[in-house]
């Protein structure tokens, strides 16, 4: 899975494809036309709205893949930005816990380190991820 350049329409497609989903239930549930799905499909993009209502009929949390990309390609500047502020709007917005990491996210990081295409340093720095968390995974997870 690549997080770096995300096509939600084209995730959307092979979940259809996955689940065997048949076109008619889904122009019945999201109340649209049968260019409008194809369209859906070649989207790098979709309304929040419309991608909640996917979800909801796909059961998978397509937000999860814009959260597991800030994760790894928000910039360390942005990070610190992020937590000064996260106490001035505790009262305004939920606040969620600081960093959550998927399976997916970890396999994606151990791979880096098997394949030689970043060293731990590299990871620790560009991710932001703490080194402690890192030798755990590699601890745990070696294959």
């Amino acid at each position: 899975m690549d997080f770096k350049s995300i096509s939600v329409g084209g995730m959307i497609n092979k979940r259809v494809n996955e689940l065997e989903m048949d076109i008619s239930r889904i122009i019945n549930f999201l109340k649209c036309s049968e260019e409008e799905l194809q369209e859906m499909y070649n989207a790098e993009s979709l309304d929040t709205n419309l991608l909640l209502r996917w979800s909801k009929l796909l059961e998978y949390d397509f937000f999860r893949i814009y959260t597991q990309h800030l994760i790894l390609f928000s910039p360390p500047a942005c990070q610190s930005i992020k937590q000064n502020q996260s106490v001035k709007k505790s009262k305004v917005l939920p606040q969620f816990r600081k960093q959550i990491y998927t399976q997916e996210i970890i396999d994606f990081i151990l791979e880096l380190i098997e394949t030689n295409a970043k060293t731990k340093l590299q990871i620790i720095n560009e991710y932001n991820i703490p080194k402690t968390t890192l030798y755990k995974w590699i601890e745990k997870y070696k294959k």
